[in-house]
């Protein structure tokens, strides 16, 4: 926290800090859905090659498949709302509240 006030006191001498801030939350949390979009169709994708080259094992792929995309999204979600609470929280002190 002391670290962020340092931060922001050095924004009111120059603007541009607090605009990078907040321009790098937004960039991170774009970062954090684009890969896992990436991540989730690759696995889809592997997923319907093994399905293809071996359909008895249809349901352990499908159940595999599901359990990761499961996973990726949800450290992609936490990553946006990281994103977002570091955005409250450059807004919030820039503020003053």
């Amino acid at each position: 926290m002391e670290l962020l006030m340092g931060l922001l006191s050095l924004a009111e001498v120059d603007g541009s800090m607090l605009a990078n801030g907040i321009l790098g939350a937004g960039i991170g949390a774009g970062l954090a859905a684009v890969g896992a979009g990436i991540g989730i169709g690759r696995l889809a994708g592997s997923a319907c090659e093994a399905i293809a080259r071996q359909p008895e094992a249809s349901g352990d792929v499908r159940g595999a498949m599901l359990l990761t995309a499961a996973l990726v999204e949800g450290v992609a979600l936490f990553a946006v709302v990281i994103c977002f609470m570091i955005y409250n929280s450059i807004i919030g002190l820039a503020t003053g509240g």
